[in-house]
This record gives C-alpha cells, structure tokens and sequence, in this order.
C-alpha cells in the first residue's frame, strides 16, 4: 500500500500550484553575499526600492543625506516654522488694485477689465437686480452672444464686441467670463468657482449688414444695462433687443441708390470733374448699384456684386471718350471707385490687428482683398474693352492737379453726406459727420496742396484728426465711434491712385501700374492706423479707468 503514495507525490503540480518565481528542477540555490549596512545581512533578497547605504530614513519615509530630514518636495522646508513665518515677497508700494471709477464710460471700464489678467481682476459688483437664486446662466449668456452678434455684423471692432459682451455679464453678476470673438464666431465661457464645470455658448455671425442707426441702438442697451441708475430686467432686455431686430432701416431703397449717384458725382468734383461728370458719375454709380441689388436677389457672392458694380461708371467713362466730349474722363470712373472702396472694413481690419485680435484682423484684410479684386476685374475688364474700340485714356493727367479750395470742401461735405446716408445712420449725427468730413479734406489739402507734403502723410494726419474726433464724440455720447468717423473718411479714400494703376495696367506698363496700386494701398493703410491712432490718442491723454497707466492692448511682449 505505500507504493501508490509514492507515485501520488511525484505527480507534476498545475501551473495555478506552481509559483512563477520559484526554482527549475535542476537548478542548485546559492547562498547571496550580504551587503553590510543595509539591514540584509541575513542573504534575504533587497528591494530597489530599499534606502541606499548612507542615507537615513525620515519620519515621512524619505530619506536625507547624512541624517537630515529634509522630507519631500510638496513638504516645507525644515527652516520653516509656521509660527514665526518669514515675510511674504510682496513690493514695497503693496499689489495695486485696479478700481473702476463708475463715472467713466462703460466702454473705457470693460476694456480695462479685458487688457487685465484675469487673476488680477476686481470683483464685480452686480448692477441689475437678481432672483435669490442667482442670475440665470444660459439666459444671460445667450443675451450676451445676441447684443455681440449685432455689434460684430455692423462692423464693430472686436475689442469694441468684447468690451460690450462683458459689460452685460458683469451687469448680471457673472464675474468669472471670457468673451472671444473671431470674424464670423462668438463665444463666452463661465465659470461659477474653480472646482465647478464652466458653461460655455457660441453663435455663428453668418449674415452681415451696415446699419449704424441699430448699432447705435445696441449701444444705448449696453449702456442702460450697465447703468445703476436704470433697473432692466432680463426680459426687459430681450424685448428692447427684438425691437432693435425688427426696426426698419431709417432710409428707402430709392434714397440710398440716389445716395451712391450723389457720393460718386461729388468725389468726380472733387478730383477736378465739371456739373456733365457730375452727371455722368452719378449715373454710372446708379446703374452699378441697381446690378448690384439684382445680383445680389439672384444669390451671387459679394466678390461678383462688386465685379458688376464696377463696370457702369467706367463705360461712362469710355462713352464720354468715344463721344469726343472733353470733359476730364478720369474722374467719371474715380467718382465710382470712391463708392466702392471698402473703407469701413479696411478701417476694422487694421484696428483689430493693431489692438492683438490677429485672426480677426486677417479675416476682414482678407475680405477687403477679395472685393478690390472684383473691383479691379469690373474695371479692367471695361477697359481693355474701350481700348479696343479706340478709346483715348491717358494717364498724364493723373499728375494735373485742380486748384478749387471751396468747391472741393463743398464737395467733400457733400460725399461725407452720402456716404451717412449709406451707412443708414441716425439723423442726428449726419451733420456732424458732415462737418469732420470737411476738416479732414481741408487739413489734406492744406498739407498736401498747399504745403507740398507727402500725400500719404497728409492722409494720415487728416485721418487721425477724423480718428481723434469720433472717440471724443463717442465718449461723450457713450455711443461707437463708427458713426462718427467711417463716413468722415470718404474724401481721402484712394480712388484716383487705384483708377490710374489699373489703367496703366490695362495699357500693358506694369511698372506704372504697380507703382500706383503701392500707392494707393499706402494712402489706405494710412486712413485705417490714422483712425486708430487718433482713437489712442483721446484715451492717451484723458483719465484712464484705474488712476493708474492705462495697459496696452497687445497681448504679447516680443518674448
């Protein structure tokens, strides 16, 4: 009967009996060499994460060199004493705090918030009364993307579309917000606390529109809502904002086409035209715009309204040449030019990339360059047309000037009318526009005519004279300072340099052409950062939010 136990006992074992680290069969066991000083003296296998030979351990399990227990990188130091605790690394002059005089105007105070970083940001104060619940999140945020789509379809700047969007959030006690606005996105997040998810809404701007009569209406909005004074709800709010979407624009179709004839006969009188180029630009610039409107009823892109906008005032201009008439064919297709030129989004392009929103800046400079080219294909392709048929076009007299200080001024009030007009601007402010149009074309002529200066300077200076107005005026009427500046722009848009580059062009000498078109794309850039630097200027000098320096607007140091 032992036999059988015995062949039990050699049985092989399963791999579950059998430990991964014991012996193969076969192999002899030796005896480890004990290492001195580590506490395995005894052969027994050590651990890599055993204590070295010359260190000691501390109390939390780390280990010191020589026996000092300096403890892990999250602990204090040893010299630290919680009792006695070692002055903080504070200046001398203390942390300032940035304070926002409630006098100012909101615009100046949200962007002050905005160029602050957000750790250094003062609370808030809630100005619109809440529930005892608290402010609604999603409604408040969905009103605030609401009032910054307005603004950023009107042709607000996006510093100027954020400034806004924070002002009804902090009205409403959402202290925690970031606003972010690209060319044809708005978003905002909110954040309760640190340790709670943030909500964050977009709205895409898909559809754009120039009306200053409803910019300005956001405006006064914003403004009441971020008023002490004036307790709107938020229901208040929304119903004020349909209205400002459901109001009609204050000018007729037939008045604003009546607006672009008058706008490009003034500009031909003001480039040296008599009372038939007059006519004939105003007529021209009519017919393009009626194209443009049909173009636009049938869908087409606005690189094509443009295209078919451009070519009836320089077949005008052709005709007059064919019939014979001696009149100064030139400005026929310049006064056109001048209804074209996309000043506005030029002006908003430079001034969000001068005040760091790159990406939005890229956009609108992209957006103005897609309309010059269809521009530039409408009237080249007319005339490459009138030089077939013979048509005499010279470009020597683009170096004749025309002496007629008052006629001009007249003129560049009137285009500066117009161009309120077409901009669908309240009443009450066309007449001062008006009047800044004049100044700006009288100090250019000043500089330019008179002085004898570099044309792209005089442009500058006049641009920053109309820049520096319209941030004064907007400050006092805490209203945008588009309405006030973009019309006044309209006499020193570039039409005579872009019609003579092209023509030269068209005439095959591209070295005169390309000169030209540098030029005028300088006097352009010259509008948009005079504008700007007029509008820094009015901030440079008056009180800032703050008592302190006011901080610049770039988001970047050059590191």
């Amino acid at each position: 009967m032992a036999e059988p136990a015995e062949t039990e006992d050699r049985k092989p074992q399963s791999d579950e009996a059998r430990s991964a680290f014991a012996t193969p069969s076969g192999v002899e066991v030796t005896q480890q060499t004990p290492v001195p000083g580590t506490g395995t003296d005894d052969g027994s296998t050590t651990s890599e994460f055993a204590v070295p030979p010359g260190l000691v351990a501390a109390a939390d399990g780390t280990a010191a060199p020589g026996g000092a227990q300096e403890g892990s990188a999250f602990a204090p130091p040893r010299t630290y004493d919680s009792r006695n605790p070692p002055a903080a690394f504070t200046p001398a002059s203390g942390i300032p705090v940035l304070k926002l005089p409630q006098d100012a105007p909101w615009q100046d105070r949200m962007r002050a918030m905005l160029r602050t970083p957000i750790a250094d940001r003062p609370a808030p104060e809630a100005v619109q009364k809440q529930d005892e619940a608290g402010p609604a999140v999603p409604r408040v945020l969905d009103l605030t993307l609401r009032i910054g789509e307005l603004l950023l379809a009107g042709g607000e700047g996006a510093e100027d579309v954020e400034a806004a969007m924070f002002a009804v959030t902090q009205a409403y006690g959402l202290d925690r917000c970031e606003p972010n606005v690209t060319f044809t996105l708005l978003s905002i997040s909110y954040q309760p606390s640190l340790i709670d998810d943030p909500v964050t809404a977009s709205r895409t701007v898909r559809r754009r529109g120039t009306d200053y009569t409803r910019l300005a209406a956001v405006y006064h909005l914003v403004d009441d809502i971020s008023a002490k004074e004036i307790d709107i709800s938020l229901e208040e709010a929304y119903r004020r904002l349909a209205e400002i979407r459901r109001n009609r624009h204050p000018y007729p179709g037939w008045v604003l086409t009546c607006a672009g004839g008058l706008l490009a006969g003034a500009a031909a009188v003001l480039v040296g035209g008599n009372l038939i180029v007059f006519l004939a630009a105003a007529v021209g610039a009519m017919l393009g715009d009626r194209l443009a409107w049909l173009a636009s009823g049938r869908g087409l892109p606005e690189f094509y309204q443009f295209v078919v906008a451009a070519m009836p005032p320089a077949a005008m201009g052709i005709a007059l040449t064919l019939t014979h008439v001696d009149v100064r064919v030139s400005a026929v297709i310049t006064g056109g030019l001048f209804a074209l030129i996309p000043g506005r989004a030029l002006v908003a392009g430079v001034q969000d990339g001068l005040t760091g929103y790159y990406i939005t800046a890229s956009a609108r400079l992209l957006e103005v360059g897609y309309l010059i080219v269809g521009i530039v294909c409408g009237v080249l392709t007319m005339l490459y047309f009138g030089l077939a048929l013979g048509a005499g076009l010279h470009p020597a007299t683009a170096n004749m000037t025309v002496d007629r200080p008052v006629v001009q001024t007249l003129a560049a009030m009137a285009l500066s009318l117009c161009f309120a007009v077409l901009l669908q601007q309240e009443r009450s402010t066309v007449l001062i526009v008006t009047l800044n149009g004049g100044v700006a074309w009288v100090i250019f002529g000043s500089m330019a005519y008179t002085g004898d200066l570099s044309p792209v300077l005089a442009t500058a200076v006049a641009a920053g004279v109309v820049g520096l107005f319209g941030q004064l005026m907007s400050r006092y009427r805490f209203a945008s300072a588009l309405p006030y500046v973009t019309a006044a722009i309209g006499p020193l848009l570039p039409g005579s340099a872009t019609y003579f580059g092209l023509l030269a062009i068209a005439q095959n000498d591209l070295n005169e052409g390309l000169a030209k078109l540098s030029t005028a794309a300088a006097l352009a850039l010259a509008i948009a950062i005079g504008v700007n630097l007029g509008g820094e200027m009015s901030r440079l000098f008056l009180r800032a939010p703050g008592g302190g320096n006011r901080r610049a607007a770039k988001r970047t140091r050059g590191f």
